[in-house]
């Protein structure tokens, strides 16, 4: 039986009817407080662009399984779909779209509270793939809405990506596997995905 390929461009993530869950990485003096008030708080810096990313493999790649310096803690942050969708509606891409021209997308990048950047997916072993994940940085303007309205539940999952890294350092493909997140297509109305340049819009 043939293996069907995965979109070039598609969001994939853990999510419910209500909510979606991105993850984050960062030193333990802003994620416990994180933690502790279920939404981030000082130190952390509203005023600097925030990454959330819906692929739990790309962040592993991304904090090296919580053993990257500033990015020993990992974050699964629950927020609201409605939220993310609001993201994705008010973004720009980190490049131009296709044939678009350099000075419009610069002053289209400039009005955008968002930002959206397509990097190669990562397998379990964190090799690059072919097909793409979706990184999103929020600015000001939507940090303050991810922080104040969008956020639902802060969870440290530093112990399972650990443990991930473990079984595969010992070879245990299987159990490795047993620990990620249940990740699937997320579903995009066809303007959303254009938006976003996403491959085609999911069902």
């Amino acid at each position: 039986m043939q293996t069907l390929r995965a979109p070039t461009r598609q969001i994939r993530a853990a999510y419910d009817a209500e909510t979606i869950t991105v993850s984050q990485a960062y030193d333990p003096h802003i994620a416990e407080p994180a933690v502790a008030a279920q939404t981030f708080v000082p130190p952390f810096k509203r005023g600097r662009m925030t990454w959330i990313k819906p692929s739990f493999l790309w962040m592993m790649y991304r904090c090296g399984w919580a053993a990257k310096p500033g990015q020993t803690r990992v974050l699964a942050v629950a927020i609201t779909r409605a939220g993310f969708e609001w993201a994705l509606a008010h973004s720009c891409g980190s490049t131009p779209a296709a044939g678009e021209d350099y000075s419009a997308w610069q002053r289209r990048m400039a009005a955008s509270p968002v930002r959206i950047q397509w990097d190669p997916e990562r397998d379990l072993r964190l090799n690059r793939l072919d097909h793409r994940s979706i990184q999103i940085g929020l600015g000001p303007e939507a940090v303050d809405r991810y922080v104040n309205d969008w956020i639902t539940a802060i969870t440290d999952v530093t112990e399972t990506a650990r443990s991930i890294a473990k079984h595969l350092a010992q070879g245990d493909i299987d159990a490795a596997r047993t620990l990620l997140p249940a990740e699937r297509p997320y579903p995009l109305e066809a303007a959303a995905a254009a938006n976003i340049g996403a491959t085609a819009p999911m069902p």
